[in-house]
This record gives structure tokens, sequence and C-alpha cells, in this order.
């Protein structure tokens, strides 16, 4: 293993046993060796830590929010680089080996960009599917945001600012270390994310909520509340690949539907938290 770094790869959970093997098991199955896994779990009541020391000795128990929990993991971790990742999430078998590939041949690359393939289960699944692909087929800065950091640069930045919740934190890092080190690059090995079965009611509290904790992370990065990143029907990639609607327009009218009641109900959960902020 001489001269080969080694990776340090992050998963945060709070009762993911129905997901941790499925994740484990990708990490396991890289085509890249020199890798450990790091699992911090925020007091999981179910069987979570137990399955995850299956695979890492490497398991610790820490909140309140992922972000603390990412930082904690950097922390501990012994590795040149990490890559940060969620319980749902599968990675395809070369993704850590391009990484690291990348980085050495180019050196001005601090953070990449991993393409993400959905599953989704129901019609509303299929609709969050359909809304993904777009992103997928090109990559689109507005949406997507880098999971794997040079260390160094991770701790240089101060890791995920845990002030930020809600999502907003998976922006805000990458976007301070593009202020310095600007070279972008999103790989072509890819990961799965299983969202399992949607309804529509809980994507809509889930997206209350992450626009609810949103204003700090608008304020502090100075982003506009009018554009593609907060308004879905600006983001350029639904125009230019504008023939993937007309695959299924059942499940295209109900994607912009939810588009736009997820809209509705962020720009809601985006004024009270303003509000309290």
């Amino acid at each position: 293993m001489d001269n080969i770094p080694l990776v340090s790869v992050v998963l945060t959970t709070k009762n993911e046993e129905k997901n941790i093997d499925r994740f484990c098991e990708s990490v396991t199955n890289q085509t890249y060796s020199n890798i450990e896994l790091i699992v911090v779990d925020n007091n999981s009541s179910d069987k979570t830590q137990e399955l995850a020391r299956k695979y890492t000795d490497k398991v610790y128990t820490k909140g309140p929010e992922r972000s603390a929990q990412r930082n904690y993991a950097v922390e501990v971790s012994s590795g040149d680089y990490v890559l940060i990742l969620d319980a749902d999430m599968e990675l395809s078998e070369t993704v850590v080996e391009e990484c690291v590939s990348t980085v050495r041949e180019n050196v001005n690359i601090k953070a990449i960009v991993i393409p993400e393939k959905t599953t989704g289960e129901g019609f509303w699944g299929k609709c969050k599917v359909l809304e993904r692909d777009f992103y997928y087929l090109e990559g689109d800065p507005d949406i997507e945001a880098a999971r794997f950091f040079d260390k160094s640069v991770f701790l240089e930045m101060g890791g995920y600012d845990e002030s930020i919740s809600g999502g907003g934190e998976d922006w805000d890092l990458p976007e301070r270390v593009y202020e310095k080190y600007p070279v972008r690059h999103r790989i072509q090995a890819f990961i799965i994310h299983h969202e399992g079965y949607i309804k529509l009611r809980d994507l809509l509290k889930k997206k209350f909520y992450y626009a609810k904790t949103a204003p700090k992370y608008v304020k502090k990065q100075k982003v506009s509340i009018i554009g593609p990143k907060t308004l879905f029907f600006l983001r350029p990639v639904f125009y230019r690949h504008w023939r993937l609607w007309l695959n299924n327009p059942v499940v295209s009218v109900g994607t912009w539907f939810m588009l736009f009641a997820e809209l509705v109900v962020g720009g809601l959960g985006f004024l009270l938290g303003s509000y309290f902020s």
C-alpha cells in the first residue's frame, strides 16, 4: 500500500438499520482498498450501531446534528481524504478509486462532486426520480454539492458550519472551498440514492424544515432568493433536456406539481425561519 493514500469514508446515522448493511457493503466492495470506515451515530434506538460494528470498529456516538457528527468523524479520522455520505446511499464500485486518481492527477482539485442516481417507489417516488434525472445528466452546480475533500482543506475551512442545518451546510462547505481553490470537478462514477417509498406529505414536511433553517445559509453565502438554487423553474437543465419530460407525461405533470408544492411550502418555511432568525 506504499504511496496509496488512505481515504476516510464518513457515515452519519440515526436509526438506519434498514440501510446500513447495503451502504457498508458498497464501501467494502470498492475497487480502491485503502479505506477506513467511520460511523458516527446520533443515539439510535435500533440496531444501527450493532450492524455498523460488523464492518468497522470505528463507531462513535455524537449529536445533535449531522454537521457536528461529520466534523467529529473527520477529527478522529486518519485519512488523507474524506468522503462524506448518508446511509441511504450506495456507492458504485469505482467511486473512491476515481476520486483519488482525480486529485492525484490534478493537485488543484480539492473537492469533488459525485453524481447521484435516485431510486424511489410509488408515484411521488417516480416524480422525485425524474427530477433528479435532470441533474444527473450533466450536473448542476446549483443543486449538487461536493462530498469528497482533501482532508487538510476540510480542516482549513473549519469543516461544516454547525450553525447551519437542513441541507444548507452541504452547499456551504464546498462554496467556501471553491472561494480559495476554484477548480471544480465531477467524476463519472456515481452514487445510488435510495429514497424508498415516498409520500408527498413527507416531501413537503422535509422541504418546510429545510427552508425554515435556510435563512442562515442564504445570509452567509449571499444567495439570491430569486435564482436557480431556490426557484426550480429557473434551472436550465429542465429546459435543455426538455425531451425527458415527454417520456412519461403523467409523471412529468406530477413532478411539476410536486416542485410547485415544494416551492410554496418552502417559501412559507423560509419566511418563518427569517422571522425568528
